[in-house]
């Protein structure tokens, strides 16, 4: 879901950068110096998941782990996933510079809501809230690429249909892992997930 350099209009990128400097803002608030190993840990997994590819049609499709981000560091979660697509875009040329704002906002913006609303009720059912939080941020942020390839011209639209239609997929694999990976860390490391982390 790398939007790439010259395909957002500028209003567009505009608007994009100011909702991630806010949320970057907002999560290096409440980046603490303790959790910084986390935050390490999991822009580290999402830079991995996101560099396996998975071709579909004449696009490709990968993990991206974003309700667990969400789920591990709440706010904090735009930050670490900034972090990773800047790297991205600088070492592959996967996304761009110029519209690293958009793609924060894409995939950082629905990691976070999700992951927020997911921390508070994680441990009564950690199988079923890791499920839906995975699965509800890919499709969450195949929406916003969506909405944003649609605002960024009319012959983008049928892309921005299709791009939903293959994040389905990845929707049911995701909501697996992060199911799994939530389980694990409630019996494990119940702070991991905890609200009081902010």
């Amino acid at each position: 879901m790398h939007l790439v350099d010259g395909l957002v209009p500028v209003p567009v990128v505009v608007g994009c950068s100011a909702v991630a400097v806010a949320g970057v803002a907002l999560g290096l608030r409440r980046l603490t110096p303790d959790r910084l190993p986390q935050a390490a840990m999991v822009s580290s997994v999402f830079f991995v998941a996101s560099l396996i590819h998975v071709p579909l049609g004449p696009s490709s499709v990968h993990l991206i782990l974003g309700g667990l981000a969400g789920m591990v560091l709440g706010t904090a979660a735009f930050p670490a996933l900034l972090v990773a697509l800047l790297l991205q875009a600088v070492f592959f040329g996967f996304g761009g510079l110029t519209v690293l704002g958009v793609n924060a906002v894409i995939l950082a913006l629905p990691a976070v809501l999700v992951g927020e609303v997911a921390r508070r009720w994680v441990s009564r059912s950690p199988l079923a809230v890791g499920a839906l939080a995975g699965g509800l941020t890919v499709m969450l942020s195949a929406l916003v690429c969506a909405a944003i390839l649609a605002l960024s011209g009319e012959g983008l639209a049928t892309m921005a249909q299709a791009l939903v239609l293959a994040h389905l997929p990845v929707a049911v694999i995701e909501a697996l892992v992060t199911a799994a990976v939530a389980v694990f860390l409630t019996r494990v490391r119940p702070d991991v997930m905890a609200v009081a982390h902010g």
